[in-house]
C-alpha cells in the first residue's frame, strides 16, 4: 500500500502543473500571433508594390515610367522590358517575341494582373489566387531576366514568388485584412480564398 501511495506523487512530480503548461501555450500563441501580424504586414506591402506598378505605368508618375511612356500616353508596359530581355541575349528569347507579337493582348493582361494582384493582396481577399497568379508573374520576369548581372542562379524575383507562395499556404490574408469575411462570404469555393 505504501509502493501505491508513493507512485502517484511520484507521478504528479513529473506532470508540469497547469499554470505553466498555460502560460508555455499562451507565449506559443502570443509568438505565433506577432509572426502572422508581420505576415499580413508583408503581404500589404507586396500588394502595395504590385499596385504602384500598376499605376506608374498606367499614369507615368515619373518613378519607373516617364509620363511620355505611361500607358495612357500610348506606351506600352512590356515592351521595354521584353525587348531588353530579347537584346541582351536571354535564352527564352523565343518566349518573350511570341509575347511582344501579341503586344496589346500582354499589355491587358499584365495591367490587369498587377491591378488584381495588388488589390487582392492589399484588401486579404482572394489572397490564393492573388499569390500564385502573382508567383507566376514573378517567375516570368525571372526568367526574362536572365542571364543575371549580379547573381548567377537567382534575383529577387524568385525569392519573392516563393514568399507569395508561402503567404498562400499560410492564410496571409486572414491576418490586417479581410481574408475571414471573405472566407464567410465565399464558402465552399476554396479556390477563390
Amino acid at each position: 500500500m505504501s509502493a501505491t501511495a508513493a507512485s502517484p506523487s511520484r507521478a504528479a512530480s513529473f506532470v508540469p502543473s497547469q499554470s505553466a503548461s498555460a502560460s508555455a501555450a499562451a507565449a506559443g500563441v502570443e509568438k505565433k500571433g506577432w509572426g502572422f501580424t508581420l505576415l499580413g504586414i508583408v503581404r500589404l506591402l507586396m500588394g502595395f508594390t504590385f499596385l504602384w506598378a500598376f499605376l506608374d505605368k498606367t499614369f507615368g508618375l515619373g518613378f519607373a515610367t516617364p509620363a511620355e511612356r505611361a500607358w495612357l500616353s500610348g506606351g506600352s508596359p512590356t515592351t521595354g522590358f521584353l525587348g531588353g530581355s530579347i537584346e541582351g541575349g536571354n535564352p527564352f528569347a523565343g518566349v518573350w517575341e511570341f509575347f511582344l507579337s501579341i503586344n496589346p493582348l500582354t499589355d491587358v493582361l499584365f495591367m490587369v494582373g498587377l491591378l488584381g494582384i495588388g488589390l487582392a493582396l492589399m484588401l486579404g481577399i482572394g489572397t490564393r489566387v492573388a499569390a500564385v497568379s502573382g508567383a507566376a508573374m514573378y517567375l516570368l520576369m525571372y526568367l526574362a531576366a536572365f542571364p543575371m548581372t549580379t547573381n548567377p542562379l537567382f534575383d529577387d524575383h524568385l525569392v519573392l514568388a516563393v514568399l507569395l507562395l508561402a503567404m498562400a499556404g499560410l492564410a496571409a490574408g486572414d491576418h490586417v485584412g479581410l481574408g475571414r469575411t471573405w472566407k464567410k462570404l465565399v464558402k465552399g469555393n476554396r479556390f477563390l480564398i
